[in-house]
């Protein structure tokens, strides 16, 4: 019949549908039932899974480790060297202190010749001679003239040298400055600015002579007529 159409031949878009593309399916026009939903509602994006556990470093080479082995052994090594060091020299430092602490209750002991001594008999000296024995051990000169004896301390009187008797001259001489003084001690040439200092001289309950130099008799101040700075016999 003409009025039956040609299924065949397309038909026309319905009033608001895109126009299919060529080759494509054809679409269904939508439903004036159905609700639209706007464009910008879009289906909620999948959220991202859970990050991965980061992987395990790698383990240290065996070298590494060795060589940290080491170096703490040496660090090991040398702190208890140090420590020990250190010990030691405290120890030495606190016995060192002890000992001085110790030593420092004790007073020094000097040996010296005594003060007092005896020096033999009257009889062993002969009249106007200088006994020259005692000058090492004890300091002195024990002279001997026609009314008794003085001893002499055997210091010079300028800076305290230990002068000599010189018998062929009659005098006592000064080996340092060349301080001179005659037989009773006087002083007569050099720096020597007074005469030899007198020691005390009596006689002990068994009739020896007894010096004692820890009583010295000085000429300039009137001491030498003082009566134990002369031995009358």
């Amino acid at each position: 019949m003409a009025d039956e159409k040609d299924p065949s031949t397309p038909k026309p878009p319905a009033p608001g549908a895109e126009p299919a593309a060529l080759g494509a399916p054809p679409t269904r026009p939508p439903d004036p039932a159905e609700p639209k939903v706007p464009a910008e509602a879009k289906a909620p994006e999948p959220r991202p899974a859970a990050a991965k556990a980061a992987p395990a470093a790698p383990a240290p080479p065996a070298t590494t480790s060795a060589k940290s082995a080491d170096a703490e052994g040496v660090s090991r090594r040398g702190f208890i060297k140090w420590t020990t060091v250190g010990w030691v020299a405290f120890s030495a430092a606190c016995t060192s202190g002890l000992v001085a602490s110790t030593r420092f209750m004790f007073p020094n002991v000097l040996f010296e010749p005594p003060q007092s001594f005896k020096v033999g008999f009257p009889s062993e000296y002969t009249v106007g001679e200088v006994d020259t024995r005692w000058k090492d051990a004890y300091g002195v000169w024990v002279v001997r003239n026609s009314e008794g004896f003085y001893a002499l301390i055997a210091v010079c009187t300028h800076l305290g040298c230990s002068p000599n008797w010189l018998a062929a001259e009659n005098k006592f001489k000064c080996p340092c400055h060349g301080s001179g003084f005659y037989k009773t001690g006087v002083n007569f040439e050099g720096p020597a600015p007074r005469p030899l200092e007198r020691a005390r001289i009596v006689l002990s309950d068994d009739g020896q002579i007894l010096v004692d130099k820890s009583v010295k008799f000085q000429a300039e101040k009137g001491e030498w007529t003082k009566e134990e700075s002369f031995l009358k016999v």
